[in-house]
């Protein structure tokens, strides 16, 4: 029995307006309320007003943006291919962002905190969205959707054996290096690096948001959805594209994390149901709140020691995926 969908978003508001105070209060410098409310009022310690609006509020914001993108992009891989176990990671585009920044740390062009590692996550990301492409066309141009997730998979293993081989000719500050970045952190955020990340996120967001409709018709089954006017070639192909390039953004900003794509849109459907009107809205909201308090996790668990933010999902999500896989096969 699903919740009334107004009450879940209700709901999610308020956690994520929960999750943006804790994320922002709480960490390994500690804020009393009060010292809390004098710095949101303007005043307060510069030291204190530094720590809260420069790193924490960036931090949360990016991790609102990344989570929702990532949550977003994982309901619509779901949808287009029909499989629960659809999400960025396994798809290939998480192997592609991280064999790209990899490739450039080994080679010496960029530290952890440089602005080209960023860029070569996203090329990389890019490379392989376009080869699952080449890929699936190459088998089939209607883009079959078992073709495609075959792609999605082969192309990841393929980055996974480039990383591999780049690692085992690195030196070990090297590879230190790249699994650290491997392993996901939204400690490198600003409001610079934000704003990047939501000009790619909100509006690619918003276009996936218009594409709920079909997306309903097409979880029906393509034929039905072609009788009753859905472009769907079309559809899979500009989907597929954007919720990659959403995905890309995100994990070429704050390295790899893994399993937000697939479990939030599974626990928002159990909530709503398959609709996609309230799923693609909800599961945004639900994939923020969880990256935040994700991260609040990785920061305060073993304080001053900051975990990478990927162990935290990974611990979460590995059991879900399980869970997920037995119901499966059971069906």
């Amino acid at each position: 029995m699903t919740l009334r969908p107004r009450l879940v978003a209700v709901l999610l508001v308020l956690a994520t307006v929960a999750a943006v105070w804790a994320g922002t209060r709480f960490g390994p410098v500690p804020f009393s309320g009060a010292q809390f409310r004098e710095i949101l009022m303007g005043g307060g310690d510069p030291l204190d007003r530094y720590f809260v609006l420069e790193l924490r509020l960036p931090r949360v914001f990016l991790g609102l943006l990344v989570g929702a993108g990532l949550a977003l992009a994982g309901a619509v891989f779901q949808a287009l291919l029909r499989n629960p176990l659809a999400e960025p990671y396994i798809l290939g585009i998480s192997g592609g962002a991280a064999a790209g920044a990899v490739i450039i740390l080994a080679l010496g062009l960029a530290g952890a905190a440089s602005w080209y590692l960023p860029g070569a996550a996203f090329a990389g990301a890019l490379v392989a969205i376009t080869l699952v492409f080449g890929v699936a066309a190459s088998a089939d141009r209607r883009l079959d959707v078992r073709v495609l997730l075959l792609s999605g998979v082969v192309v990841g293993a393929f980055f996974a054996a480039v990383i591999a081989l780049v690692l085992a000719l690195s030196d070990a500050p090297t590879v230190r290096s790249a699994v650290m970045w491997m392993m996901g952190s939204l400690s490198g955020a600003s409001w610079r690096t934000v704003g990047i990340v939501a000009a790619y996120t909100v509006p690619a967001g918003v276009f996936l948001l218009a594409l709920a409709r079909p997306l309903n018709l097409m979880s029906i089954g393509e034929e039905t959805a072609s009788y009753l006017g859905t472009n769907v070639e079309g559809t899979k192909r500009i989907a597929y594209g954007v919720a990659s390039l959403i995905a890309a953004a995100g994990v070429a900003f704050v390295g790899v994390i893994g399993f937000v794509g697939l479990i939030i849109p599974h626990a928002v459907r159990l909530l709503v149901g398959p609709d996609h009107r309230v799923l693609l809205p909800l599961s945004a909201l639900a994939g923020g709140v969880f990256l935040v308090l994700a991260d609040l996790g990785a920061r305060t668990a073993f304080a001053p020691t900051e975990i990478p933010i990927g162990v935290i999902t990974a611990f979460v999500g590995v059991p879900f995926f399980l869970l997920l896989l037995r119901r499966s096969l059971r069906a």
